[in-house]
């Protein structure tokens, strides 16, 4: 006989009555920064976030002696469709039996179980719904309804569904009895979890497997560990270089770094700010400060430090670059603040030169992205900055200021009008470059490519949300020209070529960050990393330099930077993920957790990568608002005969909302 044996079970007993922990802003917090809320969620994660939500997805009730786990969310129709999920389980389940007792405390929609599952957008569910039992397989945009049959049930029984998986056959049954037998191939492993549209209670969840089946998990999973642990001895460990008090100038991802002295020491500048109006729509900067990175001294402050929370997280930009606008061996600060736009000092913090903002001229009503269709101000309250090259001049000096969504004003350095423009969505931070190779920057923004003068070339045929992040360049080998790949939100990932084809799109959930690396030497080309944040978040994608997915992974963690790390200077790329001990580090291209970082204490909110000590590989910047750790390799690079310095995006344009990239480049190595 092929005795069961159990794999996960839960009766809830283990949690206090209340509410799961859950964002209780529902804000964009995950979009870029790794927040845990806290509270007990035993071993099940939440993998839904979404802006329209209020209080709590689940609750833990009790009745009679039994606790329930109780899905709150009613189906809301301002989201696309998207389902409440909890979550749990190994993505190396293959054969197995799920089960749980509900009770559905509204019968007219689906209320069940996913299993298979690997994300919150691709899986197998069984579901009651109005009268029926039905089976469904959800793959990215696509649902389909795979069986269904008719089934009486009510609101006041608790019945037993369970769902029996065996290779490319699933055996659906309500209380012992089967009423679905399914074959489909499209899932061949994955976890399991609640699902529901509307309230309903959960109890006495139960995977079992046999013993078969259970032994080949067994040994896939010592096989993963094995594989991972020879990984992990290849790659250096990170070696903490330096801590850094934040003291009460400290804030979430708002930082810059420059050589505010001239030469070849680092600053960073870290911006605290203050919310008006409405959210996070009209910040202005409230504290500016310039810390030596070798010495973690303040180098200067401008305005007043914050200790409260609300003046240091943001989950917007904040206007504020830095960069040797005037060419004088020395990094300015280019700061949009008080309805000015000014140019700081880097050495001192002192106002070299300002002018006012300009006047919201455009009715509020006829352009995008203006709470309750009023200008909350006479002047623009500024949302980002970029230094942009449309003069054509030897190094880029213009400066391109924007409003949340609209509108775009270019001035020259002397603050000199250039151009404005406003048509449709303007994204969140536009990128410029050199298309037609006259010297001049063009911009895209959004799904508009813009010309030098301000004249719009071509626009995407995208009319819908916007895009969050771009990346440029020469991503395909086969294609003798720069590409353009992004992600836009619910319109999916893209790439696109000069002229505003569309060459490939993969709508994989709400697209919220990119990044295009060499992170595969076995493969041609670049890869293009991707992950998700809104309604189905954290849900991580890796492709081809062509848009094949390569693999997918829900690691089940909000706030991954994805952001390309030279690490071992040997010219292929890891993905950081964020600073977490167990969730966090970085992966190798093909999913690996391939680099982690020490359990010493360390912040784990923000992070970054740039490298700070000189050797060409990449540092790791952890923070949060009161601490910094800064970490680089345990070893010496093992490339001894040249050195990989490739190109990636300027620190004198950094934003929250940039796509990054690491672009191959080697040169001799230098003698010490």
């Amino acid at each position: 006989m092929n005795q069961q044996i159990t794999l996960f079970q839960d009766d809830f007993q283990s949690f206090s009555i209340g509410p799961l922990p859950f964002d209780r802003e529902h804000s964009a917090m995950g979009e870029y920064h790794y927040v845990k809320q806290p509270g007990y969620s035993g071993q099940w994660y939440d993998p839904i976030a979404n802006c329209y939500y209020r209080g709590p997805s689940w609750i833990v009730t009790a009745r009679d002696g039994m606790h329930f786990m109780e899905q709150m969310r009613v189906r809301n129709p301002l989201t696309h469709n998207v389902c409440p999920i909890l979550a749990t389980g190994d993505t190396d389940w293959e054969d197995y039996t799920v089960s749980v007792k509900m009770r559905p405390l509204y019968t007219g929609e689906e209320a069940g179980i996913l299993f298979r599952y690997q994300t919150s957008l691709m899986h197998y569910g069984f579901f009651l719904n109005h009268g029926t039992a039905q089976m469904y397989r959800v793959d990215k945009k696509e649902r389909t309804l795979l069986a269904e049959c008719s089934f009486a049930y009510d609101c006041d029984t608790l019945y037993t569904l369970s769902v029996t998986c065996k290779g490319d056959t699933f055996v659906c049954s309500v209380d012992e009895s089967p009423l679905l037998t399914v074959k489909d191939e499209r899932y061949a492993s994955g976890k399991t979890a609640l699902a529901a549209y509307m309230p309903v209670q959960y109890t006495d969840f139960l995977v079992t497997a046999g013993e078969e089946s259970y032994s080949r998990y067994i040994a896939r999973k010592d096989a993963r560990q094995a594989r991972l642990a020879q990984k992990r001895s290849l790659y250096a460990k990170p070696k903490l270089w330096k801590v850094i008090d934040l003291k009460n100038f400290g804030a979430s991802r708002q930082i810059r770094f420059g050589h505010l002295m001239g030469g070849s020491e680092w600053y960073f500048v870290m911006a605290q700010h203050q919310k008006r109006v409405f959210k996070e729509r009209y910040c202005n900067i409230s504290c500016l400060t310039a810390v030596n990175i070798r010495t973690g001294q303040v180098l200067w402050q401008q305005g007043e430090p914050s200790d409260l929370a609300v003046n240091q997280d943001t989950t917007c930009d904040l206007p504020f670059q830095v960069y040797d606008i005037n060419n004088d061996g020395y990094d300015e600060v280019i700061v949009a603040q008080d309805f000015q736009v000014k140019i700081l000092d880097g050495r001192t913090g002192e106002v070299i030169r300002s002018m006012p903002t300009p006047f919201n001229e455009e009715p509020a009503d006829q352009i995008l992205g203006i709470e309750f269709q009023k200008h909350a101000f006479d002047r623009l309250n500024v949302d980002a900055i970029r230094i942009v090259n449309v003069s054509g001049k030897e190094r880029a000096s213009d400066i391109l200021i924007k409003d949340r969504y609209a509108r775009l004003w270019v001035y020259d350095e002397n603050f000199r009008l250039l151009w404005k423009f406003n048509h449709n969505n303007t994204g969140h931070f536009p990128y410029a470059y050199d298309f037609d190779g006259d010297g001049k920057d063009e911009v895209f923004s959004c799904y508009n490519m813009i010309d030098s003068d301000g004249k719009l070339l071509w626009q995407l045929p995208v009319d819908t949300d916007h895009t969050d992040e771009i990346v440029i360049g020469r991503i395909d080998p086969d294609v003798d020209d720069d590409l353009i790949a992004i992600v836009s939100g619910w319109e999916g990932f893209m790439i696109v070529d000069k002229q505003g084809r569309i060459r490939v799109r993969d709508i994989n959930g709400h697209g919220q960050r990119i990044s295009i690396a060499n992170y595969r030497d076995d493969l041609p080309g670049l890869q293009i990393c991707t992950t998700t944040y809104w309604e189905n978040q954290g849900i991580i994608y890796m492709y081809d330099c062509k848009g094949n997915e390569l693999w997918h992974w829900e690691p089940s963690s909000n706030g991954n930077v994805i952001a390309p790390v030279n690490w071992q200077g040997d010219g292929t790329e890891l993905v950081l993920l964020n600073g977490n001990t167990l969730l966090g580090g970085m992966i190798d291209g093909e999913g690996d957790q391939v680099v982690m970082f020490p359990e010493d204490g360390h912040p784990d909110m923000c992070a970054e990568v740039i490298d700070l000590t000189g050797d060409a590989r990449d540092e790791i910047v952890l923070w949060d608002a009161h601490r910094m750790y800064i970490y680089t390799q345990d070893r010496p690079c093992a490339v001894t005969d040249r050195e990989y310095v490739p190109e990636k995006y300027p620190h004198c344009n950094s934003s929250n909302y940039r796509g990054e990239f690491s672009f191959a480049r080697w040169r001799e190595r230098r003698k010490e």
